[in-house]
């Protein structure tokens, strides 16, 4: 088994309920073939770059599990026919990533010295 994870673009419009109701299909087919659901994470609305299908938001949610490719194509089939599904993205996690995906910020004041250190010693 091999770990996935999809980052979904739904409909802003949607429910609430609705857009539980896709979540949940697609945790009924992992478990249903054997496979674990790990993490479903929910980014909330945001702004997009492009418009797509003349909106202008997205409601973000990221689900992560294990499963057999077999489970990972019957997903991606489902979601690419609902219609409040505007965009998904299936990847396989790399071995050793974190269980819950991690904001990239700034670095920390430590981090930009011991930088600037660096270019020092290279001279």
């Amino acid at each position: 088994m091999t770990e996935y994870e999809i980052l979904l673009l739904l409909d802003p419009d949607l429910d609430e309920a609705r857009q539980s109701e896709i979540v949940a299909r697609a945790q009924e087919l992992v478990e249903k073939a054997g496979g674990s659901w790990d993490l479903h994470d929910v980014w909330g609305r945001r702004k997009l770059a492009y418009e797509i299908r003349h909106k202008g938001e997205g409601s973000y949610h990221l689900l992560q599990f294990t499963c057999e490719g077999e489970t990972l194509d019957e997903i991606s089939r489902i979601l690419r026919i609902d219609d409040g599904v505007m965009r998904h993205l299936a990847t396989r996690r790399i071995q050793g990533s974190p269980s819950r995906p991690v904001a990239v910020g700034a670095p920390t004041r430590d981090d930009a010295v011991s930088a600037s250190d660096a270019e020092k010693e290279e001279e």
